[in-house]
């Protein structure tokens, strides 16, 4: 077993670095920079809130529930934080391209991806047809972690994981 998870962890690292090192050009730098914020706490929050508040219904129902679930999901993710202190990439790996002010706290899992998905799946579940351009944004908001040099691909995938998750229980619930 410590065999298997020695190969998983090699393998992440050189995923890592191939999508952190390898792939890093001028476009992407620029675009991932400013995507990536899509998932922070000012656009996760503010956009649901906006939403919740001022759109017509059922619009305003939805944007409660993502603001629901954006509270919800970071419970996990404080929790996982503190009993898997994993020091970010950009930290533990030499020679990873990061940008100015990097965070600094835990790496595992990824806070902005749980936070794009706990807030774009109430939306792509109440309308089918924005998954086409939701699902997209939020994986591209998961990539740009990794190529920023912020989180491993396993942090963004429990982070993806941790807010599909609580989404999907919150709109079960919901009645």
């Amino acid at each position: 077993m410590r065999h298997l998870f020695m190969k998983l962890h090699l393998w992440e690292r050189h995923l890592f670095q191939w999508i952190n090192g390898r792939m890093h050009n001028r476009f992407l730098n620029f675009w991932l920079f400013y995507l990536t914020h899509l998932g922070g706490a000012t656009s996760t929050i503010g956009i649901n809130l906006l939403i919740a508040a001022f759109a017509p219904q059922p619009w305003r129902a939805t944007g409660l529930q993502a603001l629901i679930v954006l509270a919800v999901s970071h419970l996990p993710v404080a929790v996982a934080k503190k009993l898997y202190p994993r020091m970010r990439p950009y930290l533990a790996l030499p020679g990873t391209n990061t940008f100015h002010n990097p965070l600094k706290d835990h790496s595992f899992p990824s806070g902005h991806t749980t936070a794009i998905f706990a807030s774009t799946v109430p939306y792509m579940a109440a309308y089918p047809a924005l998954t086409v351009f939701l699902l997209p944004l939020a994986c591209t908001v998961g990539f740009s972690r990794i190529y920023l040099g912020l989180h491993y691909p396993s942090d963004v995938l429990a982070g993806a994981a941790i807010g599909t998750g609580v989404a999907a229980g919150t709109i079960a619930l919901w009645i």
